[in-house]
Formats: structure tokens, C-alpha cells, sequence
């Protein structure tokens, strides 16, 4: 293919220099000049082409990422870290909900099917993420306890399961805080984290992706947070 894109090239020069009445000496090199300038395009679009396939197996990262929202890098949360008790119960200390943002959370979460809205096992003022029967769990590490994955506090905050790399990014991107127990290293507890209270929308978003991440993960399902918004 660069071979025959090469020649065509010389022969449109040697059809222009024949057609043209030539007193520029300098037209010559800029000629030639031209086709190692396309000489090296072509070698240069074939070492793309090369890496493309030898890195993506023929397709692009857009095409191998577009189901790949369940594992977004986070943005870093702005603001500052709410505060909370380092033992158990382990809660924010001084955070309010937004009403209208509170209530889109719940509608979002428990759209998600095989999610049930049950008082949590561990309080019954809290809202349990509770899988249903016909949700298989994948990681039975990951549960609270019998079907119960996380829950959700009174005052918009929530504690899930994620995966731990994820957990962890989570908590550096300041939009977690791991769990005492977590912290502690206790068996059966990595990866718990604290999803803190969303004051927006737009943190809601974050949130609400983390919770798919977090079911995705107990369950070995990958659906998709946007086809719930």
C-alpha cells in the first residue's frame, strides 16, 4: 500500500514537471523534498496502524471502553471531608440532607432491579440495600449480613461494599471514608466504606456510580448507572 501510494506520487510530479515550463531550479528538490515528506507520513500511519492493533486488537480504546462505565476514574471531590466518629457507629457528624437530592437517590437506588428497600438489619431506621432472592451473590464476603450490601442512613449518607481497589479510590478521591472496621483489618470487611452525604446533583452522580459499582461487584452483574437517571 505505501509503495503504490509512492509511485502514484512520482508520477503526478513527472506529469507537472512535463506540463510546466520549469525556471525555478529550486522546484526540483521541493519535489523530492514533498515525497520524503509523504514517505514519511505513510511509515508513520503504518506505525499507528501496528500499535492500534497490537495494543487494542484492532479496535480503538473508545470502541474497548464503551461498556466500561462501571470503571470510570473518579474526579476528586471538592470541599472538605465531613466528619465522623471513628468507631462504631460509625456516622457523619453535622451534615444535612438536601431534600430533593435525598429523594432522587432513593428513586435511582431502588430502580435498580434485585434491590429491595427493607429497614436495615443493622438499624431500623436505616434503609437497607437488600438484594433480592433472584440476585445471585458473587462474593458472599461482601454482605453485611444474609442479603443486605449496604444501607442508608438518615442523613443521606450510606455504607456498601465496593471492590477494594475501588473502595480505595473512592476514599482518595475524598468521596468515601473506609469504615473502622475496614480500617482495622477485620476479616470479611474490606472494602467497606462510608459514601458521604450528596449536597448536588451533580455529587449525586459520583455517588449513585459508586452504589452500581458496589452492586455490580456483589452480585457479578455490570449494569450500567446512566440507564437509571
Amino acid at each position: 500500500m505505501k509503495l503504490n501510494i509512492i509511485i502514484l506520487f512520482c508520477l503526478i510530479n513527472l506529469l507537472f514537471l512535463a506540463s510546466c515550463n520549469k525556471h525555478d531550479s529550486g522546484l526540483d528538490n521541493h519535489i523530492i523534498e514533498n515525497t520524503i515528506d509523504l514517505i514519511d507520513v505513510v511509515d508513520d500511519q503504518d506505525n499507528e496502524d501496528g500499535n492500534s492493533e497490537d495494543n487494542n486488537g484492532g479496535g480503538s480504546d473508545d470502541e474497548n471502553n464503551e461498556d466500561n462505565e462501571d470503571i470510570v476514574n473518579l474526579p476528586k471531590r471538592s470541599g472538605p471531608r465531613p466528619s465522623t466518629t471513628t468507631s462504631v457507629p460509625h456516622i457523619q457528624i453535622g451534615v444535612e440532607l438536601i431534600p430533593e437530592v435525598n429523594e432522587e437517590l432513593f428513586k435511582r437506588v431502588y430502580s435498580i432491579p434485585g434491590i429491595e428497600n427493607r429497614p436495615s438489619i443493622i438499624s431500623s431506621k436505616w434503609r437497607s440495600l437488600w438484594l433480592s432472592k433472584r440476585v445471585n451473590i458473587a462474593v458472599p464476603n461482601a454482605i453485611i449480613d444474609d442479603r443486605e450490601f449496604g444501607h442508608i442512613h438518615e442523613d443521606g449518607s450510606l455504607h456498601i461494599f465496593l471492590e477494594p481497589s475501588r473502595s480505595t479510590e473512592a476514599v482518595e478521591t475524598c468521596w468515601a471514608i473506609f469504615h473502622p472496621y475496614a480500617i482495622q483489618n477485620l476479616q470479611g470487611w474490606d472494602g467497606f466504606i462510608m459514601l458521604y452525604t450528596p449536597q448536588s446533583i451533580d455529587e449525586l452522580n459520583v455517588t449513585f456510580q459508586l452504589i452500581v459499582n458496589g452492586y455490580n461487584y456483589v452480585t457479578g452483574e455490570s449494569i450500567l448507572a446512566s440507564d437509571y437517571y
